[in-house]
């Protein structure tokens, strides 16, 4: 008896070993029209295993893909698309830069900083206020989420008016922010975190 971790490795297992013997069957095939006449089985076999994704867009160029995928770009005959070539397929995705710059309060995030740098550069209004009332509500999510149970709102006045460089001053009491507490599974990590603290010092 054979195992399939004995049988060649699928390059997409989603189709299975069957479909798999179709498309290697419809690569031997010596006459071209043959050849042809087999792929266009084959595909519809694999569309039909999926009925509920005929309506995505690119669905059935999706498949022509995957069995030029399948035949390991072997299979000579007539795609009705532009199937996905192997420099294509293995390209290596484009790096993306990370952010330079550091960030003032890791626990705020870079999005807040960017929305207090906006905050300054507005002028005064109802506008700005309404903004800064935003910023501060977030601010007080995000210090709870990843520093502790709570916090009063003097300490997200406070630092409003660091990162305005001390020109922004709000009141704490007209502010009213009102009560967060974050989500138990955090509270539970944050607990955590506090216990392995104090193991550490203990040893």
């Amino acid at each position: 008896m054979k195992y399939n971790t004995q049988e060649k490795r699928l390059p997409m297992p989603e189709y299975g070993r069957a479909v798999q013997k179709m498309v290697d069957h419809a690569v031997s095939i010596e006459d071209r029209d043959e050849r042809q006449r087999c792929a266009n089985t084959v595909v519809a076999v694999m569309g039909n295993m999926y009925p509920q994704l005929r309506d995505m867009p690119d669905f059935k160029h999706k498949l022509w893909d995957h069995l030029a995928v399948m035949a390991d770009f072997k299979l000579d005959i007539d795609y009705p698309y532009e199937v996905a070539s192997p420099e294509t397929l293995h390209t290596t995705p484009q790096r993306i830069e990370y952010p330079k710059g550091n960030i003032r309060y890791r626990h705020y995030g870079r999005c807040v900083e960017e929305m207090m740098k906006k905050a300054c550069a507005m002028t005064d209004g109802e506008e700005r206020d309404q903004l800064l009332r935003l910023i501060a509500a977030q601010m007080k999510k995000e210090y709870i989420l990843w520093n502790k149970d709570s916090v009063e709102d003097e300490k997200i006045v406070e630092d409003i008016k660091e990162y305005s460089n001390g020109t922004i001053s709000l009141d704490a009491e007209q502010l009213n922010l009102g009560v967060y507490r974050a989500p138990a599974q955090q509270q539970s990590k944050n607990q955590k975190g506090k216990n392995n603290r104090k193991n550490k010092k203990k040893h």
